[in-house]
């Protein structure tokens, strides 16, 4: 592949790719290393040319790769890399689609510029589109695991609880996931929360995930301090 990245042979590279590692069962972390072997090589001016036909192999673990690139590009390219990601887990239309670009994507970009997106997550729940819905899910619980400040947390919490009505299982998984995270490593932020959560507009799916964070938080409660 790298040989064929120096002669510019694009085409043949992703040929190999495909043959030799998307076809077979790969282990993510592999994916993500090869992925960033050859980013270099591959001129900034190809590189989303190089995701779109990627994505369109529809391999378990194209998403993984086109995640990866789109990662390395935040810091140059933050808003195009977001709506890459989106445009490719809706036509990938997968749950792990969404979830492997959501994590490396949006998850990454909360973690490192949460003033950036934050604001914009509420417009993107507003979205008739149960995978983006899932995407901000699953893009919080990675930035929280990951450890995005304790002061963004909360912001994001007060997001989650507003769609905790949710009656789509995929919706629910995302926001449920993030959720739960966020009792896990938060149970203070959930606390604060406790007369939101009795009302009649939170679900129970998202209680019983609330319950389930907060069930395996102790042993990481002082593990974030400001």
């Amino acid at each position: 592949m790298l040989i064929c990245l120096e002669e510019g042979d694009y085409y043949g590279c992703i040929a190999l790719l495909h043959k030799k590692i998307l076809v077979k069962k790969t282990n993510f972390p592999i994916l993500e290393y090869i992925t960033r072997a050859i980013f270099d090589k591959i001129p900034e001016t190809c590189q989303i040319a190089f995701c779109d036909k990627i994505t369109n192999l529809n391999e378990t673990g194209s998403s993984v790769i086109t995640g990866t690139v789109l990662q390395m590009r935040l810091e140059n390219h933050l808003e195009e890399s977001l709506v890459k990601s989106i445009e490719y887990i809706r036509k990938g239309n997968d749950t792990f689609h969404c979830d492997h670009l959501s994590e490396r994507v949006l998850g990454f970009a909360l973690l490192n510029y949460p003033e950036i997106i934050l604001p914009v997550l509420p417009s993107l729940l507003k979205e008739n589109d149960r995978w983006i819905v899932r995407m901000v899910g699953v893009g919080g619980q990675y930035a929280v695991q990951k450890g995005l400040k304790r002061i963004y947390v909360e912001e994001l919490f007060a997001l989650l609880i507003g769609n905790a009505n949710r009656t789509d299982d995929d919706e629910q998984c995302g926001i449920g996931w993030a959720a739960k995270t966020t009792a896990k490593f938060h149970p203070d932020i959930v606390a604060k929360f406790v007369g939101h959560m009795e009302s009649p507009s939170v679900g129970q799916w998202f209680r019983t995930k609330v319950e389930m964070g907060l069930s395996r938080s102790k042993k990481y409660q002082d593990r974030y301090v400001e």
